[in-house]
């Protein structure tokens, strides 16, 4: 059984492995942030909310997730270690 903590580890080592940085990101002041802030070589930065297989983000992750998106950022959300390697693979 693969848990989020999987999920979000894979996804530490695969950004790393690419030359990137996954910071684990959070907010005082907001709950509900994406669990990562990968910053990629070349400028890209995208947010990512680990999730374990099948679990889906809580009402005041969306909230967040779509505030996000309405400024321009990229979010994701990532359940398997597929969704991981497509991501990695196409910024």
């Amino acid at each position: 059984m693969i848990l989020e903590r999987d999920i979000e580890r894979y996804l530490v080592k695969r950004v790393k492995d690419v030359g990137g940085v996954a910071y684990k990101f959070t907010s005082p002041s907001r709950r509900g942030v994406p669990d990562r802030l990968c910053v990629f070589p070349d400028g890209v930065s995208v947010f990512i909310e680990c999730k374990a297989p099948k679990k889906k983000p809580s009402v005041l992750q969306e909230h967040e997730i779509d505030r996000l998106r309405n400024l321009g950022q990229k979010v994701f959300v990532v359940d398997s270690k597929q969704l991981v390697d497509d991501i990695v693979g196409s910024v």
